[in-house]
């Protein structure tokens, strides 16, 4: 299977700007039919923290965006934005097939360093989708960080990570030290999806990957803005886990749900 990392530039808060530069890097490098597609965290406005930039609905919004892909590049297309979540509005990554959507994913673990907490409330629980033989679990950018929120999606049956992030460049080590940690210790394919570029407060430097069920990456989108592809083998986390016991007997030590 194909999977194809849109390693982004966005223009600050500037939605409409953001989706046309999504579909002409894609059209310069035409994903594959049937793999799977992903764009950054709040991949239409940068991190910003203005609920008035970043949470419009509608015909115009990320999800429709998103959904449009899917059938345009006869893909699953996953994708960060802000949206409605209960009574405020949450951080999400949403999985999307020519079909619609998939499932939405609300970040558990908002940015405090940043005060993300202040304007987007938490999610609650992992959720996974499935896809040409895997089972995906999305997470957000500061998810990566918190270890347990992997094994919820384990429990589910995840046997590969889709981590999309606003990861800032000063901290970029600790982004590959530990999309390769949650990989070896999950027995999972981890792909994470970084941005490239400078906002008001943060600068990135992209470094998106793919890690094996092993902890090997590879895949490396480098610094720059670019689409970066690489072909997985969907057995591969599953195979692995059948020959070495370690996420065996953590579901054995879970006891039954």
């Amino acid at each position: 299977m194909q999977i194809s990392l849109v390693q982004l530039d966005p223009v600050w808060e500037e939605k409409f700007a953001n989706f046309r530069k999504v579909r002409e890097l894609l059209e310069c490098s035409r994903p594959a039919p049937g793999g799977i597609i992903v764009l950054p965290e709040m991949f239409s406005t940068g991190f910003s923290l203005d609920l008035s930039k970043t949470h419009i609905a509608g015909a115009g919004s990320e999800a429709a965006f998103c959904a449009g892909l899917a059938v345009e590049f006869a893909s699953c297309v996953v994708g960060g934005f802000v949206d409605s979540a209960g009574t405020g509005s949450g951080n999400f990554a949403a999985a999307f097939s020519p079909d619609g959507e998939l499932v939405r994913y609300q970040k558990q673990r908002p940015f405090t360093g940043a005060g993300e907490h202040e304007c987007h409330a938490p999610g609650s629980a992992a959720a996974v989708f499935r896809w040409g033989g895997l089972t995906v679990a999305p997470l957000v950018c500061y998810d990566l960080r918190f270890p347990e929120l992997f094994r919820d999606a384990v429990r589910l049956g995840a046997n590969a990570f889709i981590v999309i992030a606003a990861w800032p460049s000063r901290r970029i080590e600790h982004w590959l030290t530990l999309l390769r940690a949650r990989a070896i210790e999950n027995q999972a394919y981890v792909i994470g999806v970084n941005r490239t570029g400078n906002e008001p407060k943060f600068s990135y430097n992209g470094r998106s990957v793919i890690v094996d069920p092993h902890g090997a990456v590879i895949l490396d989108a480098g610094e720059t803005e670019c689409v970066a592809t690489a072909e997985i083998d969907p057995a591969a986390a599953d195979s692995w886990r059948g020959e070495f016991p370690a996420v065996r007997d953590f579901l054995s030590s879970c006891g039954p749900s």
